[in-house]
């Protein structure tokens, strides 16, 4: 159950925006889209590998430039 503090004269806007991210960094909606679909753990392995190697190569040329 997720709590929001709200100080008092704080707009509803606001209070909204602080439960909206506290909601987030639940992960509870990237929980249930994963959920969603069933991925192999070896399609899963070679995702990550890809994202790492992607992510070496922005940083390669970030050190080059």
């Amino acid at each position: 159950m997720l709590i929001v503090q709200v100080k008092e004269g704080e707009t509803v806007e606001k209070a909204l925006k602080k439960f909206k991210k506290k909601f987030e960094k639940t992960g509870v909606v990237r929980a249930l889209r994963e959920r969603q679909k069933f991925t192999k753990p070896s399609v899963k392995r070679r995702e990550t590998v890809i994202r790492a190697v992607y992510k070496q190569k922005l940083r390669q040329a970030e050190e080059l430039a």
